[in-house]
């Protein structure tokens, strides 16, 4: 029997031990732990290494934004371990169950993912990015159309409520394994009405994108990276005046005001910053 090895990620203790302990239970699932977005990571690329990657990622919505008085939260230190097969369960961490690494103090909760804010919807994204081929599923406490459809676009397979039957999540763990998205009936309209308006703006937003010269790409992907005009120049080998003059030009074009508005605006067409490392980020082959 192929067995499905799931990684829960959760900051809640409590809820992320019983829900470790019930899927360990069943006959066909190796279940991990793990509380934080960084963790999370860590033991993915770990499995990964030892080949014996995780098919699917249990993900809470709200991992990292966790009020204060709920129960203690996994940290960051925390290495999970794998859960016990054929009904085992053993979802502590190394040096005691859910504690400091190596049986050390607790440490303050990670808030971030490689440097942003570690919330679940972010996990997802950082997850499809490393390791495409493994399925998440985002675990929330309230139907939130926006966040579904934001979740799915950031490649979720599924959106389940926290209080749902351990019937149905196993239902949805293994639908995702077959290629399946899950959503409650709920929540299709309004996910749907917020994939179609965020289309209907990517696709102006990619319109006005295209109106751009070159250049001023160039300098719209330099402000995307969070360069400044100085910085931009000594990049473009271009004098802060010329600068200026293209920047004045992309927020006219983009018919924004700002430059927080012409990068918010940039992201939803696509547009990614330069790589500060080497040349201009392109996309698709083109400098788009």
């Amino acid at each position: 029997m192929a067995r499905i090895r799931v990684l829960v990620v959760d900051d809640h203790r409590i809820f992320a031990e019983s829900l470790a302990a019930a899927l360990a239970a069943e006959q066909d699932v190796d279940v991990a732990a793990a509380g934080s977005g960084p963790a999370a990571l860590r033991c993915l690329e770990r499995a990964a290494a030892e080949g014996r990657r995780f098919d699917v990622l249990l993900v809470d919505a709200d991992l990292g934004t966790a009020a204060d008085g709920v129960g203690p939260p996994l940290h960051a230190s925390a290495e999970p371990v794998y859960g016990g097969a054929n009904g085992t369960p053993h979802t502590g961490i190394h040096g005691g169950p859910y504690g400091g690494a190596h049986g050390g103090p607790h440490g303050g909760p990670t808030r971030a993912v490689n440097g942003r804010a570690a919330d679940g919807i972010s996990l997802v994204g950082a997850v499809r990015s490393a390791q495409p081929g493994v399925r998440t599923v985002v675990l929330a406490e309230r139907d939130e159309p926006r966040r579904a459809a934001a979740a799915l676009q950031a490649g979720a397979s599924g959106w389940v409520a926290k209080d749902c039957s351990l019937v149905r999540l196993l239902a949805v763990i293994r639908g995702v394994l077959r290629d399946e998205t899950h959503l409650p009936p709920a929540l299709l309209t309004g996910v749907l009405r917020e994939l179609t308006a965020a289309r209907k703006h990517r696709t102006e937003s990619e319109r006005l994108v295209e109106s751009l010269t070159p250049r001023e790409r160039e300098v719209l992907r330099c402000m995307v990276a969070g360069l400044g005009r100085k910085a931009v120049a000594e990049r473009l080998f271009l004098s802060p005046h010329t600068v200026r003059t293209h920047m004045q030009n992309v927020l006219g074009k983009l018919g924004v005001h700002s430059t927080l508005a012409a990068v918010a605006l940039a992201r939803r067409a696509g547009v990614g910053p330069v790589d500060l490392a080497g040349e201009i980020v392109e996309r698709g082959g083109q400098l788009a």
